[in-house]
This record gives structure tokens, sequence and C-alpha cells, in this order.
């Protein structure tokens, strides 16, 4: 059993450690409100190119482009060449956040003959090349402070594959948040982007009655080249949204964590400081005997030698 120095000991250093636990819950915190707001500024863009994109295929519906799933070459196809984008964290900390990602990114490799793994954050990088698994020892990608630019990067590089027919799919694995408090981990197909999916959503939004005609719409120098640059745009953006709202939600994760480890050390300081006081107690109340018990033996001492005295 400890002693009353060692106790005192775990307090301080779990005092200690309180400390840090609490500032990474106030920089935490901080950085999930930064990145809500860059997903928030972000919104209007991404919406906007893909009422664009809706636009063009409504008023060219015969159209077969590369980056849609309408091409009979797609259909051709028995084995897809799949890139899987998985976006974790640099660092750890942070709760289940990072074991949720690789265990729904694994579960896409199992269906998968034949993929590569380009890893955005060094959490998956280091646990998939532990496990020998296909990653792309080329592409090193930081998950700290995303931005446009390594957006943009990462979208010539993948359409570069994509046209170059490297790849014939390409899917995204990251973290959606739901509320400040819960997220979930989603997979999204980046390439090629399902055609059904913008003429059902511009079919519910059509008004009755009102036919289309591409004789209506010019567009310069032809809508498969304005279509792939918005499709490049498209991509983009949401490859930006989804690394800044994978940030988010593991800053979300880590202040969570942060909170329930200083809870935990509330509760250690607690008992310790319950343990340490009976220890007070007890040395305290042995002092006191000790005292008593001395002055009681010192007393008889006397007594004897007074007794002597008077014989």
């Amino acid at each position: 059993m400890a002693n009353a120095h060692e106790i005192l000991n775990r307090i301080k250093s779990i005092r200690d450690t309180m400390k840090i636990t609490k500032a990474m819950y106030m920089v935490s915190s901080m950085k999930v409100q930064k990145a809500k707001k860059k997903l928030a500024d972000t919104l209007p863009f991404f919406n906007g190119l893909q009422t664009q994109i809706r636009e063009v295929l409504q008023h060219f519906p015969e159209m077969h482009h590369l980056y849609f799933d309408n091409r009979i070459e797609d259909e051709r196809e028995l084995v897809k060449r799949r890139i899987y984008i998985v976006i974790t964290g640099d660092k750890g900390m942070a709760g289940p956040y990072n074991l949720n990602v690789l265990k729904e990114a694994r579960a896409h490799f199992a269906k998968s003959e034949d993929y590569r793994i380009y890893c955005v954050g060094e959490t998956g990088r280091h646990v998939f090349m532990a496990e020998k698994l296909p990653v792309a020892e080329d592409f090193r990608m930081s998950s700290n402070n995303p931005s446009i630019h390594r957006a943009r990067v990462m979208c010539e590089m993948l359409t570069d594959k994509y046209k170059n027919e490297e790849v014939d799919e390409i899917y995204v694995v990251y973290t959606r948040m739901r509320n400040s408090v819960s997220s979930v981990v989603h997979t999204e197909q980046l390439l090629p982007l399902h055609t059904s999916r913008f003429l059902a959503d511009e079919a519910r939004q059509a008004r009755p009655g009102v036919t289309v005609d591409a004789s209506e719409m010019e567009i310069f120098p032809s809508p498969e080249d304005v279509l792939e640059t918005l499709v490049k745009n498209i991509i983009t953006g949401f490859l930006y949204g989804a690394m800044v709202e994978s940030q988010a939600s593991e800053e979300s994760a880590r202040m969570m964590s942060m909170k329930t480890a200083t809870d935990n050390a509330d509760a250690m300081l607690a008992e310790l400081s319950r343990q340490y006081n009976q220890f007070r107690q007890a040395a305290i109340t042995q002092e006191i005997t000790e005292v008593v018990g001395g002055a009681k033996a010192l007393q008889k001492k006397k007594a004897k030698k007074k007794q002597a005295r008077m014989r």
C-alpha cells in the first residue's frame, strides 16, 4: 500500500496532467469551431457547382462523359481497379476516431480484388504499411490544416490517373460530423460520378409541363470540356470538405477524450485526497498516542524516583 509521500507525488502528477488535458480541450474546441466555419464558408460554392453540373446534364442527357458512370466501357469491366483515399489523423489521443476510420476502410478492402491506398494522415499510413497493405508510398499528405491548394493537387493527381485508365473507381473514406459530440465514418465514391443522382435531383426540382431542349443552351468550347472543368472543381471542393470535416470530427473526438480524461483525473484526485487524509489522520493519531504514552511513561518514571528518594 502506498505511503503518504507516494500519494502526494501521485496527486502532483495528476494535477500536472490535468493542466495538459484542460489545455488540449480548449485548443481542440477552438479548432472545431474554426473547421466548422471553413466548412460553412465552402458549402455555397460546393452547392453552386452541383447545380451547374445538373443544368449541363439536364440539357445534354445523352452525353457520355469520362467522369460519369454512363459509359459503355465502364459496364464491360469485370474487375474494378480502385483507389481508396483514407483520411485519418496525424496523431492519437482522439478516442476511437482513427480506429473507426481504419475499420471502415478494411471492410472495403476485403470486398476489392485490385486496389491501392492513398493515406491522408500518418496514423493510417503507419497502420496499413505495418499490415503490408498496398499503400502508395509516393503519396504523403498531412491531415492537419487542410487547404484548397492541397485538395487541388490531390484532384489533379487522381483525375490524371483516372483519365490514363490506371484506375476505374476512386473512393474517399472520411468522417462526417453528426453534431458537436458525435460523428460517423462515411465512404463516398469520388469517380465516376453517378449521373442518375444529378438527373434525379434535377427531376425533383423540375416544373411540371416544362420540357428541356439542348438547343436552349450554348456551351463553349463544348459541353464535355465545361463538364470536365466543373467536375474537377467539384472533386477539389469535395476533397477539401472531406478533409475539413474529418479534422473537425478528430478535434471533436479529442475534445471529448480530454474532457473524459479531466473528469477521471478529478475522480482520482478525490480518491487520493481521501486516502492522504486518512494517512494524515492516522499519523496524527499515532503521534498523539506516542506523546500521551511518553508522558505517562515519564510520569511513572518520576513517581518511581520519588518513591526511591522517600525510602
